[in-house]
């Protein structure tokens, strides 16, 4: 299987959950010391581990290596996970462009690069499983966030239409939408965290609901129905109860 963005805390979280005796894992990681700490753990745990560190900015090198990849380890399951952002900061009038584009350039063309390398090899064996990381960001976007959330949301998207386009073909598709997990990314973010969970459950949340080809895997309940109201809600009504949350700045 493989995980991008596997040296970040959900990434660590789900390598560490998945490792086992007789399992392969692939690993993407931009720190490679931290990715070759991650692997020695995982192999403690019985895991054979191959490392990976392509900058997923670098759209064809991405297809490029995981396609080769692919040949030589047939990759049943792909999470993909690797994700940045970045808050408006103080006094900013607009999100930069500069730093906006480099979300996307991570958040969605990254992924659109990583399934288009595991694709082919999955549809030729007609089978394989493919786990989108978007966010309950891109269910209603928060907006110290714009360019992250407006990146989960095409992601979201995006699953959501590849699931129906591949399940006869053998291959599964599943849309994470996770709340706010106790990551370096979530420490980062200032403003409220409602319903914080640790890496560690988020983990099991996740292989759970991929276990059972969960269509969205939307956590936790009580945020995901509130933001899945708040989407529907009357705009004025929204911008209240946002407001009244911590999250008007």
């Amino acid at each position: 299987m493989l995980i991008t963005g596997a040296t970040g805390g959900l990434g660590s979280a789900l390598a560490e959950n998945y490792a086992a005796a007789g399992r392969t894992l692939i690993l993407h990681g931009r720190d490679a010391a931290r990715l070759a700490a991650l692997s020695q753990t995982c192999e403690a745990h019985g895991a054979r581990v191959i490392q990976l560190t392509f900058d997923l900015r670098d759209a064809d090198a991405v297809v490029r290596e995981l396609r080769l990849v692919s040949q030589r380890e047939p990759i049943d399951l792909a999470i993909v996970n690797a994700g940045v952002t970045r808050m408006i900061g103080a006094g900013e009038e607009a999100e930069s462009w500069e730093v906006g584009r480099e979300i996307l350039a991570v958040n969605l063309d990254g992924a659109l690069a990583t399934v288009a390398g595991v694709l082919p090899d999955m549809r030729r064996r007609g089978c394989g499983q493919i786990a989108l990381m978007s966010s309950l960001a891109g269910v209603y976007g928060l907006p110290q966030t714009p360019t992250y959330s407006a990146s989960k949301a095409a992601l979201k998207a995006y699953g959501e239409a590849l699931r129906l386009w591949l399940a006869p073909q053998g291959v599964a598709v599943n849309v994470v939408l996770p709340g706010f997990v106790v990551t370096p990314m979530t420490a980062s973010l200032k403003g409220p965290k409602p319903a914080l969970l640790s890496s560690e459950r988020a983990a099991l949340l996740i292989r759970g609901g991929l276990a059972r080809n969960q269509a969205c895997i939307a956590f936790p309940r009580s945020l995901a129905w509130g933001l899945r109201w708040l989407s529907v809600m009357p705009a004025p009504l929204t911008e209240r109860i946002m407001r009244a949350l911590g999250f008007s700045e």
